[in-house]
C-alpha cells in the first residue's frame, strides 16, 4: 500500500510542477506530430514513412547490440536518405507550404477547410450539372474526403482553384483538354482535373453503363469519396458512394445528398445553403441586368 501511495504521491508532485509553458510545449509539439501525420496520409508517402520507420529501428538494434559496421552504414543512408526524401517529395512539400501560408489560423487550428466554401462547391456542382445535363456534356466530378485519392493526382493536371459553375463547365467542355478525365474536389476546391480512375470489376453492373460510370463506381469502391457523373449519351446526373450507384436525380435531389454527405451538420447546412442561394440569386440578377 505505501508503494501504491508514493506514486500517487509523485504523480501529484509531478503535476502540481508542470508549468504552463510545459503544457504549451506539449500541445504545440503534439499539434506538430498530428499535422505530419495528416501530410502523410496518401498510400505512396505511407509507404516512404514505413520504410523509414524500419531504418529508424534497425539502426537502433544494430547499435544497441553491438554491429558497427552495418550500424555505421545504416547511419549513412538515413543521413543521405533526408536530402533524397526533400528531392522527391520537393512537389508535395512546395504544395504544403503553400497551403500553410495561405490559411488563416482559425483554418491551421482547425485542419479543415471552411464549411462554407464546401456547400459553394455545392451549390456550383449542381448548377453546373443541370446545365451540362441539358447539354449532354459527360461530367466525372468526384469529392475527396477522409481516404485520399492523392496517387490519383499524378495521372492529371493540379490545380488549386474556388470551385465555380463557370470553371467546371470549362472543365468539361468537349474540346477541352482535361474533358476526357476527373475532377477532383479537396476541401471545396477544385485541385486536380484531367485524372485517371480505377474502372469497377462489379460483374453485377448494369451492360448499358460506359467508361465514365464504371470509373465514378470504381472510385468509390476504393474510397470513402462521393462521385458525380453525368452520361454523355442521355444527360442522366448520378452519384456513386460506397460502391453503389444513385441514377437518374434531379438537380434538388443532388444538391440533398452533396449536402447530406458533404456537410453533415443539418443546423450549419440549412444556414449555409440559404445565404449561398440568396448570394446566387442576387449574382444571377446583377449577371442579367
Amino acid at each position: 500500500m505505501s508503494g501504491i501511495a508514493n506514486f500517487f504521491q509523485e504523480a501529484l508532485y509531478a503535476f502540481m510542477s508542470i508549468r504552463i509553458k510545459d503544457v504549451l510545449d506539449i500541445l504545440i509539439v503534439a499539434f506538430i506530430i498530428y499535422k505530419i501525420f495528416d501530410l502523410v496520409h496518401s498510400s505512396s508517402a505511407a509507404r516512404v514513412a514505413k520504410a523509414i520507420v524500419l531504418l529508424l529501428l534497425a539502426t537502433w538494434l544494430t547499435g544497441l547490440i553491438g554491429m558497427e559496421m552495418l550500424n555505421f552504414g545504416l547511419n549513412k543512408i538515413l543521413e543521405l536518405g533526408v536530402i533524397a526524401l526533400v528531392i522527391m517529395f520537393q512537389p508535395e512539400l512546395r504544395r504544403a507550404l503553400e497551403r500553410f501560408g495561405g490559411k488563416s489560423v482559425k483554418e491551421l487550428l482547425g485542419g479543415k477547410s471552411p464549411r462554407g466554401e464546401m456547400a459553394e462547391a455545392i451549390l456550383a456542382t449542381v448548377s453546373a450539372c443541370e446545365i451540362m445535363s441539358k447539354e449532354r456534356v459527360g461530367v466525372l466530378l468526384i469529392f475527396e474526403r477522409e481516404s485520399s485519392l492523392e496517387d490519383y493526382f499524378k495521372t492529371g493536371t493540379l490545380l488549386d482553384a474556388r470551385t465555380s459553375e463557370q470553371l467546371l463547365r470549362n472543365l468539361f467542355f468537349p474540346k477541352a483538354s482535361l474533358h476526357d478525365g476527373a475532377v477532383i474536389i479537396r476541401g471545396g476546391r477544385v485541385a486536380a482535373a484531367g485524372c485517371v480512375m480505377p474502372l469497377s470489376e462489379n460483374p453485377h453492373l448494369s451492360s448499358d453503363l460506359g467508361t465514365r460510370h464504371r470509373a465514378g463506381v470504381g472510385t468509390s469502391e476504393v474510397s470513402d469519396a462521393v462521385v458525380v457523373i453525368v452520361s454523355e449519351e442521355t444527360g442522366t446526373i448520378s452519384v456513386a458512394i460506397g460502391g453503389m450507384l444513385k441514377r437518374h436525380l434531379a438537380p434538388q435531389t443532388l444538391e440533398r445528398l452533396l449536402t447530406a454527405e458533404l456537410i453533415p451538420d443539418e443546423e450549419e447546412q440549412k444556414t449555409l445553403m440559404s445565404r449561398l442561394k440568396q448570394t446566387f440569386v442576387k449574382k444571377g440578377r446583377s449577371d442579367a441586368k
